[in-house]
């Protein structure tokens, strides 16, 4: 009796001790990493030439994996012979952690758990796998090597490899919010002569309104820190031109520089040629960010938490009580100046009800009305007075330059070049269906850097617009996982 093997390719009806008929035959690969080893062998006994050898050595280094001389050893026995006498301890101090089993190495943990060890050219995929799948979550890198450590999988790069996935993950850029650290930035604006640049802002609309009132337009000198405002029923370029008609022009005189946002009551046929007319140049802030025009903001802010203790039950009168509100806030201790916006302006304190109520020094002395003498005191205030305003520029230099130094040591440290792909935070994106879209829109290609902070960036459409660099971050996806979008705000049709 003779004993034949047959092949499973020739073999038509296969029982159940042989192997199922294969229909479609692959080439069989039989590289080993033990037989890769022996290559060095394999050339010894033929003609070629040793350009040809370190040509195929070098492919075959590039497709070997990382543990591919634990695997020789533990196979063969065969020791690298590149190692030094540091790396030779440690290579077998480590060689105790891992078992071979055909065709697989698996590596020991501290938990006492078998894994499989994962080369270079399969770590994509576990990545791809245990981050972006079904049940991967989209986690962060720790719940991410968890959850490979978990499948039974290791290499010694996971931490490194994960981090870098998911920063270039398209669905994980697309969430979270903005912060501090991710301001630009700080570009102070210094100005030495008074009421050369005026910054203005609405505030409002407020609830209730105070008869008939549901704003308030508040105008701030960048120098002094003196605030004008009025309310108004509307916040309309009527008001915007009342307020520089009757206020700002017949009072402080033509400024340079009036800083706005990008609102329709100051973006303007009307308002823009008021300001030609005069000379007065304007500026105004990138979209969303308010920080352009900081000063007003500010003023706001003391303006409102005055009102807001001043008023009464009915929060009506709120009004009546702005008058009041400015003049608790010029007579203020400004730190930035370090005088008060009344004092700055005029070169002496405002004298105060109090003041005459318990009898201050200034109440209780006679007035003298020497003509000659009340001369040459005013050319002496009028002197002091320039250097008052000399200090108070020098204290705000020095202010804003320790705030820039305090806030730019704390933020992320981002460099935007030409033709870079950036996403852009929509801010205005509070409410939505279902709660679960994204605030994060593009990507975006950046045209030109512009300086303080200021990016353009150009749409899929061709169209331009300028942006604070604030709210971009760079766009690094790799990878974009597979499958239909589905808007989650829909429901699915049958």
């Amino acid at each position: 009796m003779e004993i034949v093997d047959k092949k499973g390719v020739e073999n038509g009806v296969a029982d159940h001790l042989s192997r199922m008929r294969i229909e479609d035959p692959l080439p069989i690969d039989d590289s080993m990493p033990e037989e890769q080893l022996m290559l060095v062998k394999t050339f010894e006994g033929t003609q070629r030439t040793r350009a040809d050898f370190k040509e195929v050595l070098a492919i075959t280094e590039e497709k070997l994996p990382w543990f591919a001389d634990l695997a020789n050893y533990l196979v063969s026995g065969e020791i690298p012979s590149s190692l030094d006498t540091y790396n030779r301890k440690k290579f077998f101090r480590d060689i105790n952690h891992y078992y071979w089993d055909e065709p697989y190495l698996y590596k020991k943990g501290s938990d006492g758990l078998f894994r499989r060890c994962i080369a270079e050219e399969e770590v994509r995929g576990v990545l791809e796998h245990c981050h972006g799948s079904a049940y991967g979550g989209h986690f962060a890198t720790f719940k991410t090597v968890q959850k490979i450590l978990q499948a039974g999988l290791w290499w010694p790069s996971m931490f490194k490899d994960a981090h870098a996935f998911i920063s270039k993950c398209d669905p994980c850029q697309r969430m979270g919010n903005i912060g501090k650290r991710n301001e630009m930035t700080q570009n102070p604006i210094l100005e030495i002569e008074i009421f050369d640049v005026w910054g203005i802002d609405f505030m409002g609309p407020f609830n209730p309104p105070s008869y008939g009132n549901n704003y308030i337009l508040v105008a701030v000198d960048y120098v002094s820190k003196w605030v004008e405002a009025i309310a108004s029923p509307t916040n309309d370029a009527k008001v915007v031109l009342k307020m520089f008609k009757t206020i700002i022009f017949p009072r402080f005189g033509v400024p340079r520089v009036v800083i706005s946002d990008g609102g329709s009551h100051f973006i303007n046929i009307v308002f823009e040629n008021l300001l030609r007319k005069h000379g007065v140049k304007q500026k105004v802030a990138t979209p969303y960010h308010p920080q352009t025009s900081g000063q007003v903001e500010v003023s706001n802010m003391q303006i409102k938490a005055i009102l807001a203790r001043v008023v009464g039950v009915s929060r009506r009168d709120w009004s009546t009580k702005l008058d009041e509100a400015l003049w608790a806030y010029r007579t203020a201790f400004k730190t930035l100046i370090g005088r008060t916006p009344f004092q700055l302006l005029y070169g002496k304190a405002c004298h105060l009800p109090v003041e005459i109520e318990y009898q201050a020094l200034w109440a209780t002395k006679l007035l003298n009305l020497d003509i000659k003498t009340a001369q040459e005191k005013r050319v002496v205030d009028l002197h002091e007075l320039e250097e008052i305003r000399l200090e108070a520029y020098e204290s705000s230099k020095v202010y804003k330059e320790r705030t820039k130094a305090f806030h730019d040591k704390k933020i992320l440290r981002r460099d935007f070049k030409a033709g870079d792909q950036v996403l852009l935070f929509n801010s205005r994106l509070k409410l939505f269906p279902g709660k679960l879209k994204s605030r994060w829109s593009g990507p975006f290609d950046i045209m030109e850097v512009l300086p303080y902070g200021a990016v353009t960036l150009l749409t899929k459409d061709g169209k331009e617009f300028t942006v604070n660099g604030q709210r971009l971050k760079p766009y690094m996806a790799d990878y974009i996982p597979q499958g239909t979008s589905i808007p989650l705000d829909q429901p699915l049709k049958a």
